[in-house]
C-alpha cells in the first residue's frame, strides 16, 4: 500500500512540474534573456521542454550546446540539440571550447572550467543561465566534497542561485528528484542522447552514481532528500560564518594593496586567523587552500621573525611578508624586465607581460616639451642610483627611498626607471626628479604604472 501511494505521488510530480519550479525561483520577472545549458541529455532536455512550454518565457530562451570536442559523437549531439531546440521553437547556439586538461588539472575539471568560461561570456546584466542539475546531482556533489575533506562551504553543495558573469546562474531543478525528471521525459515522449562516458567509473562522480549511490539507496531510499537537507543546513551555517568573517576580515585587510595586517591578524587565535586567511583567498578569487596550506601560511610566514623573508608558493601564487603586511602575489610575469626605448609619440609602453607604464596629461610633473624633445628610455635597477626630489635637500639613494616608502624588496627590481637623454627623470609613478619637475598647468605629464 505504501509503495502504491508513493507511485501515485511520483507520477503526479510531472503534472505541475513546470509551474512549481519556476514559481519557486520567480523566473518570470524582468530578465532579458535565459540561456539553458543544453547537453542533449535527459535532464537538460526536460528543462528545455519545460521552459519552452511557458508562454511568457519562451521568447526569451536560448538553448546553448557546449562542444568540448572530446568525443566522436559530439558533432552529432550538437545537431540533435539544434534540431530539438528548433522543434520546440527556441533559439539555439553552439559554443566550441578547448577542454584539454592543463598540467595538474583533471579531465573533469578542465571540461567544467572550459564550459563555464564559455557560458560566462554570454551572460550579461539581467541575463540568467539555467542548469539542469537535480537532487541526486546535489547528493553526489556533497558526497564528493565530504570525501575530499571539505568544510562547510563544500558541504553546502550547489546553490539554487548565484552570481555568474554579469548576471545570475539558476538551478531550478535542484530540489527535484531524478525520478520526477524521468517521469516527465517519458510522459512527454522526449528523445535524448546518452553519453557513453557516463558509464565509465574512472571518473569519481560516475563511480558514485553507478556503484555507490544505488547501494546506499538500498539502505536509505530517501538519501538524496536527507543529504540535500543537510547541505541546506551547512549553507545556512556558512552564511553566519561569512558574516563573522566579513567583520574580522575588514579589520585586517588593506584594500589599497590587498594585503593583510600581520599585527592585527596576530591579535586573533588560530581559528579566526584561519577564517581570515580563507576569506582573503576567496576575496582574491583564488582556489581555496587546503587546511595544511593555511597552517603553513600562519606558522611559516605570519609567525616568522620580522627580519626574515619566507616565501610560500603554489598554485599560481606566492605568500610573502614585508614589515607588517602579508602579501599574496599572483600572475607574476615569467620574464625579466628589459631596458627599452620609449617609442616617440606613444602614450604607453609594456614593461612586462602584465604591467604597463603610461604617460598622462597633468597639471604638474615632467614638462611635456622636455619629454617630447628627449630620447626616453626605460631601464631597471642596477644599484647605487640616486635622485634629487622636489622640495627636499640633497640627493637620495633609491635604496633609502624604497625603504622609506615601504616598497617591498621584490617590487624594487621590477620598478621602471625613466631616463630622459640618459639622465634619471622619474622612478615609476613614485617620484620625479627635481631637475625635470614642473608645475606648468596643463603642460605636463605624469606617469601611471598599471598591472
Amino acid at each position: 500500500m505504501q509503495g502504491e501511494r508513493r507511485k501515485v505521488k511520483d507520477s503526479s510530480l510531472y503534472e505541475d512540474f513546470c509551474g512549481s519550479i519556476f514559481k519557486q525561483l520567480d523566473l518570470g520577472g524582468e530578465r532579458q534573456r535565459f540561456y539553458i545549458a543544453y547537453s542533449g541529455g535527459v535532464d537538460s532536455h526536460v528543462l528545455l521542454h519545460c521552459c519552452a512550454s511557458i508562454t511568457h518565457l519562451k521568447d526569451k530562451l536560448t538553448a546553448v550546446y557546449v562542444h568540448h570536442g572530446l568525443q566522436a559523437e559530439a558533432e552529432s549531439w550538437a545537431k540533435h540539440c539544434e534540431k530539438t531546440a528548433k522543434d520546440v521553437g527556441v533559439e539555439f547556439l553552439t559554443l566550441r571550447v578547448n577542454a584539454n586538461a592543463a598540467p595538474g588539472e583533471s579531465p573533469e575539471e578542465a571540461a567544467r572550467n572550459a564550459r563555464y568560461a564559455a557560458l560566462k561570456s554570454l551572460i550579461k546584466a539581467d541575463d540568467a543561465l539555467l542548469l539542469a542539475q537535480h537532487r541526486e546531482d546535489q547528493l553526489e556533489t556533497v558526497l564528493l566534497q565530504l570525501f575530499r575533506g571539505s568544510g562547510l562551504r563544500g558541504l553546502s553543495g550547489m546553490s539554487e542561485r548565484m552570481a555568474f558573469g554579469a548576471g545570475v546562474m539558476l538551478r531550478p531543478l535542484l530540489n527535484t528528484p531524478k525520478q520526477a525528471i524521468s517521469d516527465y521525459a517519458h510522459a512527454h515522449q522526449l528523445s535524448w542522447v546518452e553519453d557513453p562516458s557516463n558509464q565509465s567509473n574512472d571518473y569519481d562522480r560516475n563511480f558514485l552514481r553507478n556503484a555507490v549511490v544505488p547501494l546506499l539507496k538500498q539502505r536509505w531510499s530517501a538519501i538524496d532528500k536527507t543529504v540535500a537537507r543537510s547541505a541546506k543546513h551547512c549553507a545556512d551555517a556558512q552564511v553566519l560564518v561569512d558574516e563573522v568573517a566579513d567583520e574580522l576580515f575588514g579589520a585586517v585587510f588593506n584594500p589599497v594593496d590587498k594585503t593583510l595586517s600581520i599585527s592585527r591578524l596576530s591579535e586573533h587565535h588560530s581559528h579566526p586567523q584561519q577564517l581570515i586567511v580563507r576569506h582573503w583567498f576567496r576575496h582574491r578569487g583564488l582556489k581555496m587552500p587546503a587546511q595544511a596550506k593555511v597552517e603553513r601560511i600562519l606558522n611559516e610566514v605570519v609567525a616568522a621573525a620580522g627580519h626574515r623573508d619566507p616565501v610560500l608558493s603554489g598554485q599560481g601564487y606566492s605568500i610573502r611578508r614585508y614589515r607588517d603586511k602579508l602579501y599574496c602575489l599572483t600572475n607574476l610575469s615569467g620574464t625579466e624586465p628589459q631596458d627599452r626605448v620609449w617609442p616617440v609619440g606613444q602614450a604607453s609602453i609594456k614593461i612586462t607581460d602584465d604591467r604597463t607604464l603610461s604617460c598622462v596629461p597633468s597639471s604638474k610633473g615632467i614638462s611635456r616639451e622636455r619629454w617630447q624633445d628627449a630620447t626616453v628610455e626605460v631601464r631597471f635597477r642596477r644599484g647605487g642610483e640616486k635622485i634629487r626630489l622636489p622640495g627636499r635637500e640633497g640627493h637620495h639613494s633609491l635604496k633609502n627611498l624604497f625603504q622609506e616608502a615601504g616598497i617591498p624588496p621584490w617590487e624594487r627590481d621590477a620598478m621602471p626607471f625613466i631616463y630622459l637623454n640618459d639622465t634619471l627623470a622619474a622612478v615609476g609613478d613614485l617620484w620625479i626628479s627635481a631637475a625635470f619637475y614642473s608645475e606648468k598647468t596643463q603642460d605636463c605629464i605624469s606617469l601611471s604604472l598599471q598591472s
